[in-house]
């Protein structure tokens, strides 16, 4: 084969971001006991916790699909940047808002930290919408 497949960037992201898929497979314990009642949680919390385990996972997934692409790109610069890690970075944000603004003992709504979901749910419409535009555009 004459050319990688993935950048150095992009390798080492998906190094990472496979590191990462180990954690959440660990979270997935911790679901185990939410949804069989031993974690002492809220339904709403239940709810929370559920939410950001499958964000978490989907989205870290999703990460990896976009660096064999972003390769394919004539992205530079910030526009690279976001292209490239701004969907891991939601997979942070979003599973976080719902993961941090659940924790307390007897919480039924959630706290401010609501806002990282919608951070992340802003990050992450802007990483793929320039990723797409990057694909179309590219030469």
């Amino acid at each position: 084969m004459d050319q990688a497949l993935l950048s150095d960037s992009s390798r080492v992201l998906a190094g990472i971001l496979f590191l990462s898929l180990v954690t959440v497979e660990t979270g997935g314990l911790y679901l185990v006991r939410v949804v069989t009642g031993r974690a002492g949680t809220t339904p709403f919390q239940e709810k929370f916790a559920r939410a950001g385990h499958a964000h978490a996972g989907v989205l870290l997934v999703l990460a990896l699909v976009c660096l064999v692409f972003v390769d394919q790109t004539d992205l530079t610069g910030a526009w690279e940047w976001l292209a490239r890690a701004g969907v891991a970075v939601a997979a942070l944000l979003m599973p976080g808002g719902f993961f941090f603004s659940s924790m307390g003992a007897g919480r039924e709504r959630p706290n401010r930290l609501i806002a990282l979901v919608f951070a992340g749910a802003v990050l992450l419409a802007l990483s793929l919408a320039t990723l797409g535009v990057g694909l179309l555009v590219a030469v």
